[in-house]
């Protein structure tokens, strides 16, 4: 089976991280992805050979001077038989190279030309990386221990997010078989993530509060625990999960998630001094077969270690397989393009 998007024509011009990561989901189901890079090659390409080549993988790349006439001249002609254009860059450099759907529709009346900016296409030049957008957004703010100072994820959640979100964008104006502009940032993208977060505030004017080890606003127990060596992750939602677990760890009590969430101290106590009593391996050992959402808690090289299907190689490199899965088709990993620094002109 070819791709699901086998002969969608993608041209990126992807900048570091969101851009590129959301060609590349693409390129992973199929559809055919050229990146452009300047005279000097994408800037990530200066990070190391691995981070691009988790980025760039089943690509083809172009060398374009984008400010020159012939370089105009030749994204013309790619757009003429393009599905899509793709950028992330500051809204004015977008403009001012003529990467919106308003200049390139003179070559493609159905070309889909996606911004994928901090703060909207018409939102300003504000620098907008992703931890000052989990900043600006409030996701800093609400992470971490309450008695520590905020604190930021070990990874780029808003890029990735916004990636994700931008490639959806993408695809729907695709189908919608009209050309035209899709505007994301990771602003927005992040907000919206915030979801019942947001909605509490907005309707219900709960504060968002921290609560150790990650605690969830609502649920108890849900959160991370100490036990006798390592942590575990539970999560327990509904009252079945709840008296399956409560039956395992000797607990009486609390049946409803009402009762649970009105005496969440008392219910954490009775919960943790149980969870000591075993290793968190033993622990997730325990709980799984009863269907309790439970996970000790590992490093990602063990995460890795644990999960080799999702390890391939593209080229000279390991990396994270495509997370998505369509029935018949296997996706080819081909390695991240290599660069030909002479420009390519009309």
């Amino acid at each position: 089976m070819t791709g699901p998007l086998s002969g969608v024509r993608i041209i990126e011009i992807g900048v570091m991280l969101a851009g590129p990561y959301a060609t590349m989901l693409l390129a992973d189901l199929g559809a055919e992805v050229i990146k452009v890079e300047p005279p000097a090659g994408e800037i990530s390409r200066q990070v190391s050979d691995s981070y691009f080549a988790s980025l760039n993988r089943n690509k083809r790349s172009v060398c374009l001077d984008l400010a020159s006439e012939d370089g105009r001249s030749r994204l013309g002609e790619l757009v003429t038989d393009s599905h899509a254009l793709l950028v992330n860059m500051k809204p004015s450099a977008i403009k001012k190279l003529g990467l919106t759907y308003e200049s390139l529709r003179r070559y493609n009346e159905k070309i889909v030309c996606v911004a994928l900016t901090g703060y909207g296409l018409h939102g300003g030049d504000d620098p907008a990386f992703d931890y000052v957008i989990q900043a600006a957004t409030g996701v800093a703010a609400m992470t971490g221990d309450p008695d520590g100072p905020p604190t930021l994820p070990g990874y780029s959640a808003a890029d990735n997010s916004t990636g994700l979100t931008a490639a959806l964008g993408l695809l729907a104006k695709i189908v919608s078989g009209q050309g035209g502009q899709v505007d994301v940032c990771l602003r927005d993208v992040m907000l919206s993530q915030l979801n019942y977060r947001a909605a509490a505030y907005l309707n219900d004017g709960a504060e968002p509060k921290r609560y150790p080890f990650g605690a969830h606003s609502y649920y108890v127990p849900a959160q991370l625990f100490p036990t006798a060596e390592g942590h575990l992750a539970l999560f327990v939602t509904h009252d079945g999960f709840w008296r399956s677990f409560a039956t395992e760890a000797g607990i009486a009590g609390f049946d409803t998630m009402v009762q649970r969430a009105a005496a969440r101290e008392d219910v954490l106590a009775l919960v943790s001094a149980a969870l000591a009593s075993d290793t968190a391996v033993n622990w997730e050992i325990r709980l799984k077969p009863l269907g309790i959402p439970a996970a000790a808690v590992r490093s990602l090289p063990e995460a890795l270690e644990d999960t080799p299907e999702m390890v391939i190689t593209a080229g000279d490199f390991r990396l994270v397989a495509s997370p998505i899965r369509v029935e018949g088709f296997q996706p080819e990993y081909r390695p991240a393009p290599a660069f030909d620094a002479v420009p390519q002109s009309s």
